[in-house]
């Protein structure tokens, strides 16, 4: 599978690489593919070796001009060491990521070695398709609290005298809920920044639990909630529990939210203790969610057409429950509803 001396106890020194690895020697013929290469490659190393580095890697730019013609490693200038990272496609279609180094016998010498790594596409392509839902999401999540600010705040310039203090109220109301709904898709983005980029800080102090449920319900209800339609379970005694509150309060306004959203009857809480920490449920009385999707609805962008929403509260709220090295899953609730659980895993901080 390669030139003698490149092997050593039968194994290719770049078969541990998770990336493809093509290697030519001072004329240009290929003397090592590694195993991820022969994937990309859909071919046998066997079938490679000794071939034409430019006839094993067709590769093309955008503008379906010949890659190797263009850089011409071994003519090319004597400065050049390499390329780096860049998109090119494989006659027949498939887009890899290239890059290439070139080892010279000298400094300013000719090349001896030409080494090109090989990674697919499809991770570049996906982050595309997920950049571009991005930016679709947020303009359209934007458009229209940002369409009812400019509404009403040119109406009330242009025409103040004409209202009463009731109607401008109203419509100072209205600002101030679209202002909310702005606020909370921005803190939404960056939190999945965070989330992603792996820079998610945690700010642990001790927290009732009980209590932070209670304050949940007691704000649904005074926005309108009827008391009835939720039920706070505490089967248990659950002490004060190290967290970060506010991502825990986060948590439960995603779940919440979820439940009266997507669910139907009353909304139970139930907090309980559980053998190395706690443990939230979130049920509804709703049709549940089809078995299908259990696995789809934690991610990004995941959305029920029929009530909107911007596909992002359960990826948040997973994420920030792992960030506490806990897990959250959904399951039948009781009464037939989604079932939404999480668990707290308990935290000891140094010196407590």
């Amino acid at each position: 599978m390669s030139a003698p001396g490149d092997a050593q106890d039968g194994r290719i020194p770049y078969d541990d690489l998770p990336d493809g690895v093509v290697v030519a020697d001072d004329t240009g013929a290929v003397v090592i593919v590694n195993v991820a290469a022969e994937r990309l490659l859909g071919l046998p190393a066997d079938e490679l070796i000794g071939k034409d580095l430019g006839s094993v890697l067709p590769l093309v730019d955008r503008n379906n001009c010949d890659w190797w013609e263009l850089c011409d490693p071994y003519g090319g200038l004597a400065i050049r060491t390499g390329h780096p990272e860049r998109a090119l496609t494989l006659l027949g279609g498939r887009e890899v990521l290239v890059s290439a180094r070139y080892l010279r016998a000298a400094r300013l010498g000719r090349v001896v070695r030409v080494v090109v790594t090989l990674r697919s596409g499809a991770a570049r392509e996906r982050w595309d398709r997920d950049r571009a839902e991005l930016v679709a999401m947020v303009a359209h999540e934007l458009r229209s609290p940002l369409t009812g600010v400019k509404g009403f705040t040119s109406t009330l310039l242009n025409r103040w005298d004409r209202f009463t203090d009731a109607q401008r109220k109203e419509m100072l109301a209205t600002v101030d809920a679209d202002a909310d709904k702005l606020a909370r898709l921005i803190t939404e983005l960056l939190d999945i920044a965070r989330i992603d980029s792996g820079r998610l800080e945690l700010y642990r102090r001790p927290t009732d639990l009980a209590a932070a449920l209670r304050r949940h319900v007691a704000t649904r209800v005074a926005a309108g909630a009827a008391p009835q339609d939720f039920r706070i379970e505490l089967p248990a005694p659950v002490p004060e529990m190290w967290v970060d509150a506010d991502k825990v309060d986060q948590v439960i306004g995603n779940l919440l939210e979820n439940a009266q959203r997507h669910g139907d009857g009353v909304t139970t809480l139930r907090l309980e203790p559980t053998a190395n920490g706690v443990a939230i449920t979130v049920s509804d009385q709703g049709p549940g969610v089809p078995t299908e999707l259990v696995g789809q609805i934690f991610d990004r962008f995941w959305r029920d057409r029929r009530h909107g929403g911007t596909g992002l509260g359960l990826y948040i709220a997973k994420g920030l429950v792992e960030a506490h090295g806990g897990t959250i899953g959904v399951g039948r609730a009781p009464g037939g509803g989604a079932a939404f659980r999480f668990t707290l895993p308990e935290f000891v901080p140094e010196g407590a």
